[in-house]
């Protein structure tokens, strides 16, 4: 029973500490000089991966390779069908030329490359190593980027920013912030597996379902606030940005620290991922050019319902 309430009790842990992290570490940048881009485009954006990262990396530990895969396939999927989806309905979501011809595309060949690595049925240290070297060509776009784009629109402006914390504070918001990802992810993980034991349940329907939509939580709610307050350049950047760390830098730390066998079960699901991710980039050609509508955040919304009401039949 202290497992299930810790299960659900992690999850609170879980966010609260990525939320300290990233605010803790966007004042702490801003206080050693470091521009508000490369904060938007590293710390943010790291920061909303890091629930995915814990969770994966004790999944790992733990040798739960079902929910570690689970739950970052099953993040993807949330972060385009149900978080793009009602970020769109709630504003319509504009996306810039960029992001439709560079970092989607990247996004897409995250998978494929996934696809490719998985034809031996595991993610391997090699595989992991050939996943970070693929994230290392991100890190020098995102570099580019940053030199050749000085406009705050590429990213957070200094007065979206929170900079009102001391260095000292800010240094103990990253430190606590990362304990409560260390615990909450535990606490997730050591739930997920007893779920799973105890009421028969795959471990990879619980990855791709409620561990999935509980990690990408800081992508939701980082998204939604966006569109709500007309920011698109962040709800769309964040959601590709956090799918593209997902697979290229938790995938390949996590495989580095234990080899993630991949059952034939996850295959459909690898598939529905770069099918959704296809379904993104052609959407922004289908009614008003680089635009999600409201009735393709609709659509996306519902397929996801359907997807979900596919997992549990077939679990």
């Amino acid at each position: 029973m202290l497992t299930y309430i810790l299960f659900f009790v992690g999850f609170l842990v879980l966010i609260k500490g990525a939320d300290l992290l990233v605010d803790g570490a966007s004042s702490l940048a801003n206080r050693l000089g470091i521009s508000a881009l490369v904060i938007g485009l590293t710390v943010v954006a790291f920061g909303t991966s890091a629930p995915e990262l814990a969770v994966n990396i004790l999944a790992s530990l733990n040798n739960s390779t079902d929910i570690a895969i689970g739950n970052i396939l099953g993040s993807n999927i949330v972060n385009i069908l149900l978080i793009l989806g009602v970020s769109a309905i709630i504003y319509p979501l504009a996306v810039k030329r960029g992001t439709v011809w560079k970092e989607i595309p990247f996004a897409l060949l995250a998978v494929v490359v996934l696809s490719f690595l998985v034809t031996d049925s595991e993610v391997s240290r090699y595989d992991g190593l050939v996943l970070l070297l693929f994230f290392g060509v991100f890190l020098i776009y995102i570099y580019r980027l940053t030199r050749q784009e000085q406009s705050a629109n590429t990213a957070l402006s200094e007065n979206e920013i929170e900079v009102g914390h001391s260095l000292m504070k800010s240094w103990v918001m990253v430190i606590v912030g990362m304990v409560g990802l260390v615990l909450g992810g535990k606490w997730i993980v050591d739930g997920a597996v007893a779920f799973a034991t105890g009421f028969g349940v795959s471990e990879a329907l619980i990855g791709l379902t409620i561990v999935a939509i509980g990690t990408s939580l800081p992508e939701m709610a980082t998204s939604i606030v966006a569109a709500y307050k007309k920011n698109v350049d962040i709800a769309v950047g964040n959601i590709v940005g956090s799918n593209i760390f997902n697979i290229f830098w938790i995938l390949g730390v996590s495989s580095i620290i234990q080899p993630l066998p991949f059952s034939a079960g996850l295959t459909t699901d690898l598939k529905v991922t770069f099918v959704v991710t296809l379904a993104l980039f052609l959407t922004l050609f289908v009614g008003k050019k680089h635009i999600l509508e409201r009735w393709q955040g609709v659509a996306f919304v519902i397929l996801y319902v359907f997807y979900i009401l596919y997992l549990i039949l077939r679990g």
